[in-house]
Order: structure tokens, then C-alpha cells, then sequence
């Protein structure tokens, strides 16, 4: 009787102890967790921080980095194509890259230049001329000649190029595709079709947007045309697949921004226009009651600058592609160009310049120690590349 007693109790220790283990183990995860709860709220709560600091610090100076010399010829003028420096005049053009070297040379004569951009690829000409050059970041790609002289010109990424053509009562508006001796002709006359105020490629080549205008019953109108050059257009009249019309304006400016989206400009109202990147339709309108300065754009914003009245001197309303108004916002300076970046835009002149966020902080507002012709984003931190008469200099703000 006495063992089966010590058995049990012994036992019964066995259990305690086994229980109380169990306890302290539980104890010990419940504790791992905590500590790594803890851990893990303190990180998020560090990059919140960080994050928030990030975008409420204010730059006021700025570091230069990196520097080399150029020299400048008068009568140049230098844009951003990529992520290099496009430098024309009326006899030449070159390309140099951010440390000066150049990448190529292309001579030519040209009394009036019109240029186009898209993304790497430039296509140079001029107004009454014959001849077009088209360029890339690497090299000259070709020369297009006209058997008509040029009155506008519009070129996609890959060296496609649109070109409106003057005749004695017909405007052609012929498109050249890259590698290609096919040309895609279409004609026009003010009394019939309008004249075209505006043309733009798509960055791939394949549509082509034209906005006409013309008179009808003494009353100005316009219609906004896209083409497609693609399998889709083959199968429409004249490769047209949309057209929308609009009474009493006039289209100064048509521009694609990706190979699905397109917006255009009216002195009354803007227009965007998207889709499946075959047939475009018309997916937001907004009117506009005051005198557009200037228009901006990338690969996601649209931005509208009109004169203020108040405090400032400018307004910048800012569109999302796809997402309406983001918001207004009122700078000082007399700018000479405004580019967009991530979630911010900047608006520069030859001395001074204004950073803004799109949640409407002003980032920086100062003066160049040199005078800028060009300002290129090198990445989202802040960190740009100035052109200057004599050098081409990577600056970080501060």
C-alpha cells in the first residue's frame, strides 16, 4: 500500500513538473514574440519617421559632386534626350553624355529648326524645308527627305516620324515607319477635312493623334483623330479607329504619353484619352475658364500653368492620368522649363530654381552659383544634372 502511495505521489510530481516546464516554455515563445512585436512596431515606427522626415526636410544649399568643362558655341541650344544632352543650332548637332564626352556629330544647314523628342530619339528639321534627321542617345539613325516642304513634325522612340507636308491647297501629313521604306499617306483640305493644328506619335510608333481644325457654318471646330498604322488599322478607312469633335475651340497641342494614353489641349478644355493601345476613347474632360501659359507632361502627370492673381505669379494645376486634379500649386519664379519627377516637379529658370511636392511641400527655393541652360533628374534623391556655358556639373542638394 505504502509503494502504490510513493507511486502516486511521485507521479503526481512527474506531472507538476512537466506542467510547470510547459509553462515556462509558453512563457518563453510568448516573450520571443513580444520582443519581436516590439522589435518590429520600433522599425515600422523608425521608417515612419525616417519617411516623414524625409519629406518634410527643406533643402536650402547644394553640393556639386562631379564636374566637367564644355565649351558652348552661341546660338545653341541644348535639351534632355534620356539620359543625355542633345545640343543644336542651325548648321549642327551633337550629343554628349554627363561626363562631356561626345557620343556623336551631325552637320546640316537649317534656317528655321523644329525639333521633336520622345523619350531617346529626336527628329531635327526645318519649317519650309526637305529634310529630316532623325537621332537617338547612340547615333544618327537617318535622314528622311520630302518631296514637300515640312510644316510640322512628330517622331516616336523607335525613329517613326510623322511629318505634316504643305501643298497648294492640300496638307499631306505623311508617316515614315523606323526601318521601313512604307510611308503612310493621308491628305487633308481646310474646306473638307480642317487643317491639322497638332500632331503626335505614340512612343511605339503604331498610333498616330491629329487634331483638325476647320469652319463650319461660321463656327470654329475641331476634331481630334487617331490612327492606327498597326493590324487594327488596317481594317478601318484610311487607318482611322477613333475621332471625337468639339465645337467653338480650337487643339494647339496633342501629345501621347505611353503607348495607351494621349492627352489633348484645347484653349478651352482638356482632354484625355486612353484604352486598350488599339482604339482610343475619350476617358476625362475638364473645362477650362482661363488662358493656358504653358503645358507640361511625363509618363503619369499633366501639369497646366496659368497666371495668378493672388500672392504668386503662377499656378500649376496638376492631372493624373488616371486619376483626375492631384492639385494647384504657386510658384514665383519666371521659369524657363518644369519637368516632373516621382511625386515632385521642378520649375527652373537661368539663376534660380523651385522644388515642389505634389502633397505641396516646397522642397528647395534658391539660385544657381552658375547660369543653367539645362536641368536633368539624375535619380528620385534629389540629385540633378545642371548644364552651364561651361561645364556640365552633378549637384546634390542639401
Amino acid at each position: 500500500m505504502a509503494d502504490i502511495k510513493n507511486y502516486m505521489k511521485e507521479r503526481e510530481k512527474r506531472e507538476r513538473q512537466q506542467l510547470d516546464y510547459k509553462k515556462k516554455i509558453r512563457k518563453h515563445k510568448l516573450a520571443s514574440v513580444y520582443r519581436i512585436l516590439l522589435i518590429t512596431v520600433i522599425a515600422i515606427a523608425l521608417i515612419v519617421l525616417i519617411a516623414v522626415q524625409y519629406k518634410r526636410h527643406v533643402y536650402t544649399d547644394y553640393d556639386t559632386i562631379h564636374s566637367v568643362p564644355r565649351e558652348t558655341i552661341a546660338g545653341t541650344v541644348d535639351v534632355r534626350l534620356g539620359n543625355t544632352i542633345l545640343t543644336y543650332s542651325k548648321d549642327g548637332a551633337h550629343c554628349t553624355d554627363a561626363k562631356g564626352n561626345v557620343i556623336w556629330n551631325q552637320t546640316y544647314e537649317i534656317q528655321d529648326i523644329k525639333t521633336a523628342v520622345c523619350g531617346n530619339t529626336a527628329a531635327i528639321a526645318s519649317y519650309n524645308g526637305r529634310s529630316i534627321y532623325v537621332l537617338n542617345s547612340e547615333k544618327g539613325i537617318t535622314e528622311i527627305t520630302t518631296n514637300l516642304p515640312i510644316r510640322d513634325i512628330s517622331v516616336a522612340a523607335d525613329g517613326t516620324v510623322t511629318a505634316v507636308l504643305a501643298d497648294t491647297d492640300i496638307t499631306w501629313i505623311n508617316t515614315y515607319p523606323a526601318g521601313s521604306d512604307d510611308i503612310y499617306t493621308g491628305r487633308t483640305r481646310m474646306n473638307e477635312s480642317g487643317y491639322p493644328t497638332a500632331v503626335s506619335l505614340s512612343p511605339g510608333g503604331e498610333l498616330l493623334g491629329v487634331a483638325y481644325a476647320y469652319v463650319d457654318a461660321g463656327v470654329l471646330k475641331t476634331n481630334v483623330v487617331f490612327y492606327n498604322f498597326g493590324r487594327v488599322g488596317e481594317n478601318n478607312s484610311d487607318f482611322i479607329v477613333s475621332a471625337y469633335s468639339y465645337t467653338d475651340m480650337l487643339v494647339p497641342i496633342i501629345k501621347f504619353i505611353d503607348d495607351r494614353t494621349a492627352f489633348a489641349v484645347g484653349d478651352s478644355r482638356l482632354m484625355i484619352y486612353g484604352g486598350d493601345g488599339q482604339k482610343p476613347i475619350s476617358l476625362a474632360e475638364t473645362l477650362l475658364d482661363e488662358e493656358i501659359r504653358s503645358v507640361f507632361y511625363n509618363d503619369k502627370y499633366i501639369g497646366l500653368v496659368f497666371p495668378d492673381d493672388g500672392d504668386k505669379k503662377y499656378r500649376m494645376d496638376v492631372y493624373g492620368t488616371d486619376s483626375g486634379k492631384i492639385g494647384s500649386y504657386f510658384f514665383d519664379i519666371n521659369y524657363t522649363d518644369i519637368f516632373f519627377g516621382q511625386d515632385n516637379f521642378v520649375a527652373y529658370n537661368e539663376t534660380e530654381c523651385v522644388i515642389m511636392t505634389l502633397s505641396g511641400i516646397e522642397k528647395y527655393n534658391g539660385n544657381f552659383t552658375k547660369t543653367v541652360r539645362l536641368m536633368v533628374p539624375v535619380n528620385n534623391a534629389y540629385r540633378y544634372m545642371i548644364v552651364t556655358d561651361s561645364s556640365v556639373d552633378t549637384i546634390q542638394l542639401k
